[in-house]
């Protein structure tokens, strides 16, 4: 611990939610923070080294420079990226080392990080249950091992939002996994079912119609929200609910809906990067769907 008794802290991968953590982090005083992502070395890695210089972060050169000294490692990469982020930073942590893997993936998964880690330091399944914005630190966090309770005092004496999820690596897992089944496939139904709307000129009859059947929500929002996570986030989610399928396989669950999920996620996750997409996100969600349905046609 750093001399005021705050934690010092280490990100792999800083990305958006790394990037959200650290801001949060850094306005209840934990000042000495140091991230490593992949991508620093490279141009395309520009945007995330820049925020970083903003946000007082230290860039680290590798995974060795960026754990040395750390008191708690939090590993937010890609989902696919989770297991070879633990394997290129085991040889340098340490036992007293707190090694929090906030990384979508399955239990399994999960619980085949906690063994690579086995003694080497101590390992903490964590489940992000909301995006991390606008809440950053704040967001709610799931923790599941056998060093969830003592790590959890840490994390609330930093103003964070945790709880328990169980004493066994993959109890975090299991309940974000199984949550994204209904969270992400409801947005992909929103863009099917809405783009399918707005081509057939029905779209308020739609909304009239699911409002008399879910009164209370305001469903061209729900659908603009949707949409923007989907543009900005697709590719991603995709990658997520491949975990999510994996989840599923691993409980005996076919993942039939799942599947269509992960290919309408990541068709998003393309068609989001059109220029006239981006531009429509803050305009509401019918001119989402007519610069959506335009960035579709243009690819086919």
């Amino acid at each position: 611990m750093t001399a005021d008794n705050l934690p010092r802290l280490c990100f792999i991968g800083f990305g958006e939610a790394g990037q959200a953590f650290a801001s949060g982090l850094q306005e209840v005083g934990v000042k000495t923070q140091t991230a490593w992502d992949i991508l620093f070395p490279e141009a395309a890695g520009e945007r995330l080294r820049e925020a970083a210089r903003a946000l007082g972060v230290r860039q680290a050169s590798s995974a060795a420079d960026a754990v040395a000294g750390a008191d708690i490692v939090i590993s937010a990469v890609t989902a696919a990226s989770s297991l070879a982020a633990a394997a290129a930073a085991k040889e340098h942590l340490r036992p007293n080392q707190f090694f929090l893997d906030v990384n979508s993936v399955s239990p399994g998964r999960k619980q085949e990080t906690a063994k690579l880690l086995q003694g080497i330091a101590r390992y903490v399944d964590v489940a992000v249950m909301a995006p991390v914005y606008p809440t950053r630190h704040q967001t709610p966090l799931l923790l599941a091992g056998d060093h969830a309770e003592t790590i959890e005092p840490i994390l609330r004496g930093l103003d964070m939002r945790t709880s328990i999820a169980g004493p066994e690596v993959g109890a975090a897992a299991a309940i974000k996994m199984v949550r994204s089944v209904m969270i992400k496939g409801i947005e992909a139904l929103c863009l099917e079912c809405f783009l399918a709307a707005s081509r057939a000129g029905v779209e308020e009859q739609i909304v009239a119609s699911l409002s008399k059947s879910y009164p209370g929500v305001d469903w061209p929002e729900v659908v603009a929200y949707n949409l923007e996570r989907m543009a900005s986030h697709g590719a991603r989610r995709g990658a997520e609910m491949e975990e999510v399928a994996d989840t599923l396989r691993e409980l005996g669950v076919a993942p039939l809906m799942t599947a269509g999920t992960i290919e309408r996620q990541r068709e998003m996750g393309k068609i989001g990067k059109a220029e006239t997409v981006r531009a429509a996100l803050a305009q509401g969600h019918a001119e989402i769907l007519q610069a959506i349905s335009k960035a579709a046609a243009d690819r086919h």
